[in-house]
């Protein structure tokens, strides 16, 4: 897939890096990411796969732009108040980078769609905000092998992994999956929400922008990725740590356990 001279001047900055050049531009141009939640991590995910000339960009998200929104979701405006999230995102892509496609999923991720959902794009960003959907999405992309950088936020604080829990490590150990991280949902209630605790803006551009750059990594084939390490990152004291995890023998993807998990594509009845 060819770059015009048009992109090759847009992408100059990336092209002259020796381990990006040509020919990682143009995997950036040829990759099909899969965004899902347009909110705050979504919001620079987005805006920096699109800068960096990412082929086509699927976002999913089955909200509508709130004035409460835009404190932190800075891919949408004022005049964006009241219209779906995806559409939106959609119309700044544009803005920001007319060779990118977007394709819109106004929909809720669940188990009964997740697999069509991930089925077509080479790589998923979980930006979603609740337990339900990361399920949903990380048991989808096991079956279907597609690689998950998964991030997450609350009020000052942040955290950020990939996984591919289909391929194994050295010595022959499955990589550890999303349950291998953490093997139950938290009690409904137990964790307050953004808009009963609150969050700080600037925090999901520093993490959004943190899981843009994992993506663009794997794409490219760049540097060492995040299987198997939590990074942490605490905005109060501006520190960042990483927390090695492994496989769990207990879960129920590939565990020596029974499987307890039906793939998403034939339902969960």
């Amino acid at each position: 897939m060819d770059l015009s001279a048009e992109e090759i001047e847009r992408y100059a900055r990336h092209i002259v890096l020796a381990d990006v050049g040509g020919p990682g531009q143009q995997k950036l141009k040829r990759a099909r990411v899969l965004v899902v939640g347009a909110g705050g991590l979504g919001a620079p995910v987005i805006q920096y796969l699109a800068a960096a000339g990412v082929g086509t960009i699927g976002v999913v998200d089955d909200d509508v732009v709130t004035l409460s929104n835009l404190q932190r979701q800075v891919i949408h405006d004022t005049e964006a108040v009241g219209r779906p999230k995806v559409e939106s995102a959609k119309t700044a892509v544009a803005r920001l980078n007319p060779h990118v496609a977007v394709e819109t999923h106004a929909l809720r991720l669940t188990n009964e769609n997740a697999a069509e959902l991930v089925g077509t794009y080479d790589i998923v960003a979980d930006c979603s905000d609740n337990f339900a959907t990361r399920y949903a999405l990380s048991d989808a992309c096991f079956f279907a092998g597609k690689t998950l950088v998964v991030a997450a936020v609350g009020q000052f604080d942040g955290s950020l992994t990939t996984l591919k829990p289909y391929a194994s490590a050295n010595g022959g150990t499955p990589n550890p999956t999303y349950r291998c991280l953490f093997p139950e949902p938290p009690p409904d209630g137990l964790l307050p929400t953004c808009a009963e605790a609150g969050i700080l803006g600037a925090l999901v551009g520093v993490v959004g922008s943190l899981q843009a750059l994992e993506i663009i990594k794997e794409i490219v084939g760049l540097g060492q990725d995040l299987v198997g390490r939590l990074l942490l990152f605490d905005a109060r004291d501006l520190r960042f740590e990483t927390i090695a995890y492994r496989w769990s023998p207990a879960n129920p993807l590939t565990g020596t356990a029974a499987k307890r998990v039906v793939p998403p594509r034939f339902g969960t009845r």
